[in-house]
């Protein structure tokens, strides 16, 4: 069937969402290794597709931020494989100088704010950054993104006030996995659509497929275009899976392996391989290609976190606080 997006898009889409899976699925192997990665660690598998369509929807110079789940958007953003490795390994090449973690990836080069461990923090700060960029003129819009337990918190609602209030550039998405850690949404509100709460605040909404990179694109470049045009912000539901736990250490009681059955056929990263096929952008080799040369990145990645040394001693107290004796430069 005859595609909107081109050839050039899907195989973008293909590459950089199998660069996410295979990163999860290597970095998840090195954390059951003793001692290889500590802490915690939550991984985007399953949600692939809403990385690659907000890409393509968005610039370079848009800020992104979100929750605890981050290593696929870091990724999406342009943070190495390596950079993404070293953190998950506490080293000094690490994205966050192996200080964040799982939880707190960020690199300012890349336009990339987090990582929070704090549920539902990052709305607020999303918000702030999306201030940031209206104070100073710029044309870019920032995508804040949290789970559906954090649509919970207090902070969505006092945030999104303030965002429609100051018709700030700034797109809400809400990655609804359909769990908060190992509760159903069903067990935690009356309104288990979530994109219905922007109503309170007149702000536009929509629910979007999230296991398709096509809608996630459509639906964020329609923001991004009303966000451009100071018109504000909006609320995206993207209906979307994990396949894996809330964490790696969630033994995932709380639902049936035949539910989990029936959104793995509905995999993001085999439905665009099929779309590529079927339009003849590529062959079965080619993407073969395509994942040899995701897997070697993802293998150096780890030889370079294994070879990477750790953080000095003299890094404890440094990005801590600011320095009151340098020089403040607002840019």
């Amino acid at each position: 069937m005859p595609t909107k997006f081109s050839k050039e898009t899907y195989l973008y889409w293909y590459e950089l969402m199998q660069l996410i899976r295979q990163f999860e699925l290597k970095a998840e192997e090195m954390y059951k290794m003793a001692g290889k990665i500590r802490g915690f660690f939550h991984a985007y598998i399953g949600q692939e597709a809403i990385a690659a369509g907000c890409l393509t929807a968005t610039s370079p110079n848009d800020p992104f931020i979100t929750a605890y789940r981050d290593h696929g958007l870091a990724l999406a953003k342009g943070v190495s494989a390596n950079a993404c490795m070293a953190e998950l390994y506490g080293k000094a090449t690490g994205c966050a100088k192996g200080k964040g973690g799982s939880m707190h990836f960020f690199s300012l080069e890349h336009r990339f704010f987090g990582g929070h461990g704090i549920v539902g923090a990052q709305i607020g700060t999303g918000a702030g950054l999306a201030f940031a960029e209206k104070y100073k003129g710029t044309n870019n819009v920032v995508l804040c993104y949290f789970g559906d337990g954090a649509a919970r918190q207090g902070m969505l609602h006092e945030t999104f006030n303030l965002a429609m209030l100051w018709k700030l550039p700034v797109i809400f998405i809400c990655e609804n996995n359909n769990y908060a850690m190992g509760t159903s949404i069903e067990r935690t509100s009356n309104v288990i659509d979530i994109y219905k709460l922007a109503d309170a605040y007149d702000m536009p909404a929509d629910k979007v497929d999230g296991m398709t990179p096509e809608a996630v694109h459509d639906s964020v470049a329609r923001a991004v275009k009303r966000a451009k045009e100071g018109d504000g912000p909006t609320l995206l539901e993207m209906k979307t899976y994990r396949y894996k736990g809330h964490s790696i250490s969630d033994p995932q009681k709380y639902r049936s392996k035949e539910e989990v059955d029936e959104y793995k056929n509905q995999d993001p990263i085999t439905k665009v391989a099929h779309t590529i096929l079927e339009n003849g952008y590529a062959s079965q080799e080619e993407l073969q290609a395509i994942d040899q040369k995701i897997n070697a990145i993802v293998e150096e990645s780890v030889r370079f976190a294994e070879e990477s040394p750790w953080p000095s001693d003299d890094e404890v107290l440094k990005d801590v606080y600011i320095d009151q004796n340098y020089p403040f430069i607002v840019d």
